[in-house]
C-alpha cells in the first residue's frame, strides 16, 4: 500500500511542478520566452548532431564487422 501512496504523491508533485512551470512561462516577458526558445532549439540541434554521430559510428563499425565476416566466410569456403 505504501508504494501506491508514494507513487500518488510523486504524481501529484509532478503535476504541481508542471503547473508551476506553465504559470512561470505564461508570466514571463516575451524577451525571456525568446531566449528560452533559442536555448531549447540549440539543445535540440546538439542532440540531433550527437545522434547522427552515433549513427554514423555504428554504421561504420557494422560495415567493418560485416566485411570481416564475409572475408572469413570466403576463406572457409
Amino acid at each position: 500500500m505504501k508504494t501506491k501512496q508514494a507513487g500518488g504523491i510523486l504524481a501529484l508533485l509532478g503535476v504541481a511542478a508542471g503547473a508551476f512551470a506553465f504559470w512561470k512561462y505564461k508570466t514571463m516577458p516575451q524577451e525571456d520566452k525568446d531566449k528560452l526558445h533559442a536555448k531549447i532549439n540549440d539543445a535540440g540541434k546538439k542532440i540531433k548532431e550527437g545522434v547522427t554521430d552515433v549513427e554514423e559510428t555504428l554504421t561504420e563499425k557494422y560495415n567493418r564487422v560485416k566485411e570481416m565476416a564475409s572475408k572469413k566466410a570466403d576463406r572457409v569456403a
